[in-house]
């Protein structure tokens, strides 16, 4: 063979991570031996991989084609030597959305380390589209996401549907009415979260399909900080049924129906279209199905207590 393994390994990092240094400081290696790795790989078949611009390094067409086979080839290779060392499982790195990373994820990881002893999960919990540029860049091998989402070197399979809920504080004049039509909606103060979430998203195109150019007061990363915020009784929030099933039960927070807004959606398995689809990958997503078992959606979920 002309090529090893490790050269194909330094290529990757390097790629992932455009940069000879820090993909050393990855690999456990010396800088000098990082770089002499990659230019025997583009030497010995006289194909650069990479454009040179000063000091930094840019896939160039041929390293963009050879990723996706090089990251096949190093996920297969994991697999062998977890079998050459008794059978552990290769680690799996999961990138899941907000909601999911709170409320479902960590239940999920729990389980599947309990069950797989010695076995690892690396999880980022981020937004939708955090968690998509990550799998293009291969740094991620599942990703659980809520928000709609679609990208031709990405495969998507459902999860679980899911819905969005209009909240507001007990002390808010909505909260004894129980329901707002769109002229009602328009004229409120909304709590939601960032761009580029999936909540967002969802909250932003079903209230432009009513025509309502909502309010937005305040913009916020994380759902409880949009729960205590609403719970002052600032204004209005909009979030997944699931983050707030125990502060609804609690009354802190209540409901609002909104009849005219479509805030259905499902949560979606993602991961690369080119990248092999290891054991550990496989078992951490029956892991997330038997989680949510036969329940139609998560208001049927069957929790430990989430807070």
């Amino acid at each position: 063979m002309k090529i090893t393994l490790r050269q194909i390994e330094v290529f990757a990092a390097i790629a992932r991570l455009e940069n000879v240094s820090r993909a050393a400081t990855q690999l456990n290696m010396s800088q000098s031996a990082a770089s002499t790795a990659l230019l025997e790989l583009e030497r010995h078949f006289d194909c650069p991989l990479f454009d040179r611009i000063g000091k930094s390094l840019r896939l160039n067409g041929s390293g963009r084609g050879l990723l996706a086979q090089a990251e096949d080839m190093l996920a297969r290779a994991h697999e062998v030597e977890s079998y050459l060392a008794g059978g552990r499982l290769a680690p799996v790195a999961v990138g899941a959305t907000l909601t999911i990373g709170n409320y479902l994820a960590t239940l999920v990881v729990v389980d599947y380390l309990q069950k797989n002893p010695g076995s690892r999960v690396d999880l980022s919990v981020c937004n939708t589209q955090q968690v998509i540029e990550r799998l293009r860049r291969f740094e991620l091998d599942i990703g659980l996401i809520e928000g709609e989402a679609s990208d031709a070197d990405l495969i998507f399979e459902p999860w679980i549907d899911d819905e969005l809920v209009v909240f507001c504080a007990p002390s808010h004049p909505l909260a004894k009415a129980g329901a707002a039509r769109s002229a009602v909606l328009a004229v409120q103060k909304w709590i939601v979260r960032e761009p580029g979430s999936g909540t967002r998203a969802l909250f932003d195109r079903a209230m432009r399909t009513i025509g309502v150019d909502a309010e937005v007061s305040l913009q916020l990363e994380h759902t409880e900080a949009i729960k205590r915020a609403v719970e002052s009784g600032f204004g209005l929030g909009c979030l997944s049924r699931l983050s707030l099933r125990e502060a609804l039960r609690r009354g802190s927070l209540v409901e609002i129906k909104t009849p005219e807004l479509a805030l259905g959606r499902r949560f979606q398995f993602v991961r690369q279209r080119q990248r092999h689809l290891g054991t550990a990958t496989r078992l951490f997503m029956a892991e997330c199905r038997l989680l949510t078992g036969n329940a139609g959606d998560t208001s049927e979920l069957v929790l430990p207590f989430i807070p």
